[in-house]
């Protein structure tokens, strides 16, 4: 018997199996919304060593020195724990995993005006999930769009397989790591509202644009997660969250993929 969807329909559920993605508009609420943008705020005025380390004399046209990505920001606040394990979220990826799940990972992008892009991507290649797979779960605090360095999805790529990256272009990504779509399949633009959710599979290709604006930040909140059956993880990534809070370790998933050596880079999304 099939067990009943908790909080998607069948024809979202069968999007996500199909395309590699499903946004559910309007997850998080503008409370929800509205603590994570003033929380990220208060942080950005910080120096949080190993976790957000911001140069407050950066100059204008070096915005990401001054305003880097904060990682695994669970770690050290449990405001945003709480976020990464969000009832709302956890209710979508069961539906998608059909089993329990784990979270692994947060981190926040501010992504101010004049930000590079980041090329192209597949996660899994970096969280090394296995058996299984990662989801990511990728919270517009600001609307976006493809002016203000929205994402680019590849869509129907969650099938193929994790490639070795190429290199990136450095003027447009701040990362390194670029993975060219198939051929017969392109990157679209996905455009979200505050409080949208883009969840997608670990596999599938995606990136974003350069924030082309002059006053517009792009915001997000990011955490990735993997399926209750998994047994590896990049080390990382440990230690895990179980939905009411509880911690687990994996075992560290030493595997070089198909680079053949393995990446000691914490993941680069």
């Amino acid at each position: 018997m099939t067990q009943a969807l908790k909080k998607l329909s069948t024809a979202e559920k069968e999007a996500f199996e199909k395309e590699g993605y499903v946004i559910i508009r309007g997850l998080f609420s503008e409370e929800d919304v509205k603590r994570i943008h003033d929380l990220f705020e208060e942080i950005s005025h910080q120096t949080i060593p190993g976790h957000f380390e911001p140069d407050f004399s950066a100059e204008q046209n070096d915005p990401l020195k001054r305003y880097p990505r904060v990682m695994h920001p669970h770690r050290f606040n449990e405001v945003a724990r709480d976020y990464m394990l969000h009832p709302g979220v956890f209710d979508v990826l069961e539906d998608l995993y059909a089993e329990d799940v784990l979270a692994a990972q947060s981190m926040f992008y501010y992504k101010p005006p004049g930000s590079k892009g980041q090329a192209l991507h597949q996660d899994n290649f970096y969280l090394k999930v296995q058996p299984g797979n990662c989801v990511a779960a990728w919270t517009a605090i600001d609307d976006v769009d493809e002016e203000n360095g929205g994402l680019l999805v590849v869509p129907q790529t969650n099938e193929d397989e994790i490639v070795c990256p190429e290199l990136a272009d450095r003027s447009e990504s701040f990362t390194h790591h670029y993975v060219k779509p198939p051929e017969g399949k392109k990157a679209v633009p996905v455009n979200m509202k505050a409080g949208d959710v883009l969840f997608f599979n670990g596999n599938l290709i995606h990136g974003s644009y350069r924030n082309k604006t002059k006053d517009r930040y792009r915001r997000a909140f990011i955490c990735h997660y993997a399926n209750g059956s998994a047994e590896e993880i990049s080390k990382h990534y440990n230690p895990l969250y179980r939905r009411d809070g509880q911690t687990l370790d994996l075992k560290g998933n030493p595997d070089g993929g198909p680079c053949g050596v393995e990446f000691e880079d914490v993941y680069p999304h």
